[in-house]
C-alpha cells in the first residue's frame, strides 16, 4: 500500500514537471505561497471521551502551479503545506504535500472562480512533541473551491479546503497513563490565501 502511495505521488510530480517544461501557447507555470487559516478535526482524549474541537491557527504553504487555457482553464498545483491546531494546552501539527487539480472560469475582468479535488499526502504529524506514525491513511482526498484575481503575471486567490476522507491519527498519551489511546481527526478544514507569480 505504501509503495502504491509513493507511486501515485511520483506520477503527479513527474506529470507536473512535464507540464511546466512544455508550457506554451498561452499556458503558464510559476511559483506561489501564502497563509493557511486552519484547523484539523476533533480530538478524542480516550475511548468514549467527548470530542474536543480545535482552535484555528495560521500555517503556511509554498509550491508550484501550472495553468492551461485562458477563459476556461485547468490549474494543477504541487504544494508543501504546514498547519497546526490547538486542543486545550496541546498542539497538533501536520506537514503534507497537496496536489489540487482545479477547473476555473473567468467571470468578470480579472476575476475567476474555480473548484476541484485536492490529492493530499501526509509527510509528518506531531502532537506536543510526539511523532505519530500510525495515521490511518497517508494519502487522502479533499475539495478546493474559491475565487481569484489575476493581473498580468501576478495572481491572488482565496479558497476553502475540506478533507473528504475520514482519517485519524492514533497514539498513546503517556500523560494520561500507560495504554491510554488518543485520537485526532487529521482532515483539514481551512481558508487559504495565496500570492502567485507566473514565470
Amino acid at each position: 500500500m505504501k509503495n502504491l502511495k509513493k507511486t501515485v505521488i511520483a506520477t503527479v510530480i513527474f506529470a507536473f514537471v512535464g507540464f511546466t517544461m512544455t508550457a506554451q501557447n498561452g499556458n503558464s507555470f510559476g511559483i506561489k505561497g501564502g497563509l493557511n487559516y486552519s484547523a484539523n478535526g476533533d480530538y478524542f482524549e480516550s475511548i468514549g471521551a467527548n470530542a474536543e474541537s480545535p482552535d484555528r491557527n495560521i500555517g503556511y504553504h509554498i509550491g508550484l502551479f501550472g495553468k492551461i487555457g485562458n477563459k476556461f482553464y485547468l490549474k494543477p498545483e504541487l504544494i508543501y503545506t504546514a498547519t497546526r491546531s490547538e486542543y486545550s494546552s496541546d498542539e497538533f501539527s501536520v506537514q503534507k504535500i497537496d496536489a489540487p487539480i482545479l477547473l476555473g472560469v473567468k467571470v468578470l475582468g480579472p476575476v475567476s472562480v474555480f473548484a476541484g479535488p485536492s490529492l493530499q499526502y501526509i509527510l509528518d504529524t506531531e502532537f506536543e512533541g510526539i511523532d505519530i506514525d500510525n495515521v490511518e491513511e497517508d494519502f487522502s482526498v479533499g475539495l478546493n473551491f474559491g475565487i481569484g484575481l489575476s493581473f498580468n503575471n501576478i495572481g491572488i486567490d482565496l479558497r476553502y479546503e475540506r478533507g473528504f476522507t475520514e482519517n485519524e491519527a492514533t497514539f498513546i498519551d503517556n500523560n494520561l497513563g500507560s495504554g491510554v489511546v488518543s485520537r485526532v481527526d487529521t482532515r483539514p478544514d481551512q481558508l487559504i490565501l495565496s500570492l502567485s507569480l507566473a514565470l
